[in-house]
């Protein structure tokens, strides 16, 4: 058997660690601190980047309730949809359970939650990751 006929790993857990933690990464010479993952800072150019594992507490920077939703979460709408800001000031784009649209509002705390994402096509390997719900 050749290494090319070696069956690839679904994609769900070539991303892993961080669909199952909130990692960025963090440039050492400026600080800058961004959500994906970076092999180049984008600020300074450098190169001297860590993974760092991100806050999993922010607020809400904005939302939208997404009641069309794509063919491949059609079973899963109507649905909330925010940018979070989080604790410290990055920002990124997730879904908010746990509560109704009058729940929430610019500004809400929220806290991240492990939940289920979906599911790959034909494999039906069942996929679970962060999303976010308001802090009690």
């Amino acid at each position: 058997m050749s290494i090319m006929s070696v069956p690839k790993a679904p994609r769900v857990w070539q991303l892993a660690e961080r669909r199952y933690r909130l990692i960025g990464t963090q440039c050492l010479k400026c600080g800058r601190v961004f959500i994906s993952s970076r092999r180049v800072c984008p600020r300074c150019g450098s190169i001297d980047l860590r993974d760092i594992e991100l806050p999993r507490r922010g607020k809400i920077y904005s939302y939208t309730l997404v009641r069309n939703p794509p063919v491949e979460r059609e079973k899963y709408g109507p649905y909330i949809i925010a940018i979070i800001e989080l604790e410290n000031g990055c920002k990124l784009t997730a879904e908010i359970v746990d509560c109704s649209l009058e729940e929430i509002d610019i500004g809400t705390e929220v806290e991240a939650v492990f939940r289920r994402i979906g599911e790959e096509d034909k494999s039906g390997v069942i996929y679970y990751g962060c999303k976010f719900r308001p802090v009690k």
